[in-house]
């Protein structure tokens, strides 16, 4: 049941005085208390919250330089790979010709007769912007020369693999019929093979 409080404020000077005390003593006790358990938290504990968060600025920092270190190493490792594929991958629209005609020059110069080539176009598995070709050429030379061939091959611009080779003596002449499967890269860059 509500009670009716009635507030009467007193008209003589020593009641004024007891609700002026009164009012000190709550305004005091509020104090008190905010004092003992201040809004945000002891002296200690915003110096404790404090070291914390100067601790996780550090932390943080540590991180992004090590983020920014990697997108650094990223970007820098994106750009090697570009300049990569640039310099020694051919691009689809000429890659044919350019490869046949290296092939034939480093025959020629190694002393070996080239003869016909044969070039087959595969997808990658997992990239749509590479093709692998396969190239079988059939060469007539000597082992010396052959060697010759197989080193300039080896120093070619282009990274050309050699997947097989087989040669064999031709009865009589002291040459070799050679048939060497090699393998390469192109960039297929919207062109086709």
């Amino acid at each position: 049941m509500l009670k009716n409080f009635n507030l009467q404020i007193p008209k003589d000077p020593a009641g004024i005085a007891k609700a002026a005390l009164v009012a000190l003593l709550l305004c005091n006790l509020v104090a008190g208390y905010f004092v003992l358990f201040p809004p945000g938290g002891s002296p200690k504990e915003l110096d404790e919250q404090v070291t914390n968060l100067r601790a996780q600025v550090l932390q943080r920092t540590v991180q992004l330089k090590l983020m920014r270190a990697h997108a650094e190493k990223i970007q820098r490792g994106r750009g090697e790979g570009d300049q990569f594929l640039n310099t020694y991958f051919l691009t689809a629209r000429t890659s044919s010709s350019s490869i046949v005609d290296e092939l034939s020059r480093s025959a020629k110069e190694a002393k070996i007769t080239p003869k016909e080539h044969s070039i087959q176009s595969e997808d990658i598995e997992g990239s749509d912007t590479l093709k692998m070709l396969t190239i079988n050429g059939n060469y007539e030379g000597t082992y010396a020369d052959l060697i010759e061939f197989i080193n300039r091959i080896d120093r070619s611009s282009r990274l050309l693999i050699i997947e097989s080779m087989n040669a064999s003596p031709q009865q009589g002449k002291g040459r070799l019929n050679i048939n060497v499967k090699m393998n390469t890269f192109v960039r297929t860059d919207g062109g086709a093979i």
